[in-house]
């Protein structure tokens, strides 16, 4: 059985939706959700699956190495990040080396970065008259969204297209994509 933790900042969409692909697939769990927003309704959706959650503050995030001894508690094989806005400490990427990914939802290198994400990074896209966007799966490194680029998917931007519009594009191709694609870096990484 292959162990997957999901850190999320936010309401979980791709988290559920994850959640739900492992049920049916039987050789992945979704083992944990942690969170840094005691807010974020990702903690509803972890309990409405009966999924434990942990909710972390930033000290405790960067100055200790408690979330890490809960994943290695855990044996977590994969980390998946969907939505979750901190950048990931050093610690825990040395700990993971390239089992730490990431789902942005844009065309990697362009709309990355600090305050790239969500509703931001369509907005952008809109204002730059962009004809297509997408999703970038990527590995977690030192800094946002410049790990190495696992997997990308693309949507056609309308000339008429608002960031609610693409957003829903984008989401699409996140629920069709996200999963299939950590069920294959798992199974890369057992075979």
């Amino acid at each position: 059985m292959n162990k997957i933790a999901i850190f999320a900042s936010g309401s979980g969409t791709n988290a559920e939706n994850i959640i739900k692909f492992c049920k049916e697939n039987k050789k992945i769990e979704t083992s944990s959700i942690f969170s840094n927003n005691k807010n974020a309704y990702v903690i509803q959706r972890a309990i409405n699956h009966d999924i434990d959650y942990y909710i972390f503050s930033r000290t405790e995030f960067y100055e200790t190495e408690k979330i890490l001894d809960i994943l290695k508690q855990q044996q977590i094989d994969l980390i998946v990040l969907a939505g979750f806005l901190w950048l990931i400490p050093e610690y825990l990427i040395d700990a993971y080396p390239n089992r730490i990914i990431n789902l942005h939802p844009a065309l990697l290198p362009k709309y990355g970065g600090k305050g790239m994400y969500g509703m931001n990074v369509h907005k952008a896209v809109v204002e730059n008259k962009e004809q297509e966007t997408g999703i970038t799966i990527h590995y977690v490194n030192k800094e946002y969204d410049k790990g190495n680029i696992i997997f990308q998917a693309k949507c056609p931007v309308l000339p008429d297209d608002k960031p609610e519009d693409i957003a829903k594009k984008v989401h699409e191709l996140e629920y069709v994509h996200f999963p299939k694609i950590i069920k294959k870096i798992l199974d890369h990484y057992k075979s």
